[in-house]
């Protein structure tokens, strides 16, 4: 929870002042010594092009054929949304949405607002959405989850190997730079360097 600039430490609700701290430091809870903040060098730059390369990212991550799988001279190429149609057509229905949920649409919904949010505070353009959008930004991160999928794509690949020939189509090279991406975004962006901005263009608004 940001007010002003305070910030309502995770663990123990102690409200601290916070925003003290320079880049390279950290700023502790002084009761609970919960780490509250970590400053982050020319964060609303690097979000705001770390954004519009993910954006690049995900139409080839998510349409291009990840494995083409080859057995019997039949081939076969698995794209992200035909993994999710087979689960759906299998019956797994439980598993296809929490794969389309966590692998497509959530880091989707995470990029754009992210270079929504950032490309806002790098204008100086002020939005009444943008205290909203940033609440929902940091909810949806958690569910997120590119780096199991790929573990998922690794596994599968492994027991493949041994009974089909595999051929590796630029998807996933796309996925991988998107997961890679999407890391690193994830540890550039400084929230508190966010809701500080945020307020700062709506004091300005209200002039």
């Amino acid at each position: 929870m940001k007010t002003s600039n305070y910030l309502a430490c995770p663990e123990c609700d102690l409200l601290v002042r916070c925003g003290s701290a320079a880049v390279g430091e950290k700023e502790h809870c002084p009761r609970c010594h919960y780490l509250l903040h970590r400053p982050r060098a020319q964060s609303v730059v690097r979000t705001f092009a770390l954004s519009l390369t993910g954006l690049c990212l995900l139409l080839p991550a998510n349409l291009l054929p990840i494995v083409g799988v080859k057995i019997l001279g039949t081939s076969h190429d698995g794209t992200l949304l035909s993994g999710v149609m087979t689960l759906f057509n299998e019956g797994m229905w439980g598993v296809a949405i929490l794969v389309l949920l966590s692998s497509i649409l959530f880091p989707m919904l995470s990029i754009v607002l992210s270079l929504l949010i950032s490309g806002h505070l790098y204008f100086n353009r002020p939005n009444r959405y943008l205290s909203e959008w940033l609440r929902t930004l940091q909810h949806i991160d958690e569910w997120a989850m590119l780096e199991v999928y790929l573990l998922g794509i690794i596994v599968a690949c492994v027991k493949l190997a041994s009974m089909a020939e595999l051929k590796f189509g630029l998807g996933l090279t796309a996925f991988v730079l998107l997961l890679l991406v999407t890391v690193t975004l994830a540890s550039n962006f400084d929230s508190t360097l966010f809701w500080q901005q945020i307020e700062r263009l709506n004091t300005d608004e209200k002039k």
